[in-house]
């Protein structure tokens, strides 16, 4: 017993020493740098770059954020004021805001329109609705919001009730309705992630897995939220296929006056009206059917099949091809492999056949339905081939059975009567070293 309890005693330890048990890791350690803005100086708005952290680091770093302890007073209402139009496009720009952002979830949704309309009274943010929304669209990156830059208005289109629904938030937004919880709260980000604008404002209030944030000192104090705001709302073309109030008007006007400058510059369509009116296209390449144009600049992918429409107006055949590129675009058929390959969009169209298409290029321009980009087309070029003269071959005569005399004239094979003067060729066909050549085989992709 004695030896037994000694062994054990010797042994237990040994083994923890040798083989220790696993311990936690602790969670990376974040620190940022605190900074509170002085009424002096304007806060800049950085765009959304976050630290490198895992969704679990990311979630205890922000739990162990406290909430402020200062007061947290509700916003002010706000009223939109300006004509039907501008309000239509300012209620689909929030709609489209809150729908992206906090998905179908009113809650959300309602602190997410709060937090643009304190956005929109802040003199560091633009003073439209789709000024501060879209803020940043033309970075591929580092947009305000999202989505507004990654391509998930391409990606996702919301059901007819998911979109009803948040147009309804965004009408209540914008008619007075205020959500109090959010306060003046300008900035806002999910609990997986950490922004690194994050240590400089205060944290006040969680709604759901978001977290919301107000500037510290007095930028963050409702007499900072003191700038008139416009109602002068500006076309969204991204917004084209959800949004009715962004199909029409300015842009697609900008982008028609654009397309017949250009077109008319390369000669190959003529606009009824002066440089610059939205007149209708009524001149064609070559064959009148055909379009070989340079799309306008800035012009969303989503309206290349309005501005092929109206370039082919009322005919019943017609095929609109465009580049983005003035250098690559064609001035007459046929087209070049590079001019091709840089092709951006392609439409057709055959009445008579049925047939109507819209294809893009995938390549630069993605799209969520593969079925709408353009198939890799390949240009065989016909390589000449030199005329060969074939060898005229003799039909070999069977010979005849028989014992052949002298003086016989008959001929025989390939053999004529010396009569001739001719003399008998070597060969009656051709060997491989002969001038005949193989033709090339071809095929069509």
């Amino acid at each position: 017993m004695l030896a037994a309890t000694a062994i054990v005693a010797v042994a237990v330890p040994a083994l923890v020493v040798t083989h220790p048990p696993a311990m936690p890791q602790p969670h990376k350690r974040v620190v940022l740098q605190r900074r509170v803005v002085p009424p002096a100086e304007l806060p800049p708005v950085e765009p959304v770059t976050f630290i490198d952290l895992t969704p679990e680091d990311a979630k205890a770093f922000n739990a162990g954020v406290p909430f402020s302890d200062l007061p947290n007073p509700a916003a002010r209402p706000f009223r939109f004021v300006g004509d039907a139009e501008d309000r239509a496009r300012a209620t689909d720009c929030m709609a489209a805001g809150v729908l992206y952002e906090a998905g179908d979830d009113s809650e959300g949704e309602r602190a997410v329109a709060q937090v643009v309309l304190n956005r929109l009274r802040h003199p560091a943010f633009p003073k439209t609705v789709c000024g501060v929304i879209f803020e940043g669209q033309e970075r591929s990156t580092g947009c305000q919001f999202s989505f507004a830059c990654d391509h998930a208005l391409t990606r996702w289109t919301p059901t007819a009730d998911a979109w009803r629904r948040a147009r309804e938030v965004a009408t209540m937004a914008l008619g007075g309705a205020v959500y109090r919880p959010v306060g003046y709260a300008t900035h806002y980000h999910t609990d997986w992630v950490v922004p690194y604008w994050q240590a400089s404002l205060d944290k006040v209030v969680a709604v759901h897995s978001h977290l919301f944030f107000r500037w510290t000192g007095w930028w963050g104090t409702p007499p900072a939220f003191n700038r008139q705001v416009s109602s002068s709302e500006p076309v969204i073309a991204q917004l084209a296929p959800i949004s009715d109030a962004h199909k029409m008007g300015g842009a697609l006007a900008e982008a028609d006056a654009a397309l017949l400058e250009a077109s008319a510059a390369l000669g190959l369509v003529a606009p009824d009206g002066v440089a610059g009116e939205t007149a209708p296209f009524t001149a064609s390449a070559a064959d009148g059917d055909s379009f070989f144009v340079t799309l306008p600049w800035g012009v969303q992918p989503e309206l290349y099949p309005t501005i092929a429409a109206k370039a082919c107006g009322d005919r019943k055949a017609c095929r609109f091809s465009a580049w983005s590129d003035a250098a690559k675009t064609p001035t007459a058929a046929p087209l070049t492999a590079d001019q091709v390959a840089a092709m951006a969009f392609s439409y057709i169209r055959d009445r008579d056949a049925g047939l109507e298409r819209t294809l893009w290029n995938c390549a630069k321009y993605p799209r969520p339905d593969r079925r709408q980009c353009m198939k890799q087309q390949v240009l065989l070029t016909a390589v000449p081939v030199a005329a060969v003269t074939p060898t005229p071959v003799a039909t070999p005569v069977a010979e005849l059975g028989g014992v052949r005399r002298k003086g016989d004239a008959v001929a025989r094979g390939n053999e004529v009567p010396e009569a001739t003067g001719a003399k008998r060729p070597a060969s009656a066909f051709p060997s491989a070293s002969s001038s005949a050549r193989r033709l090339p085989m071809t095929s069509e992709r």
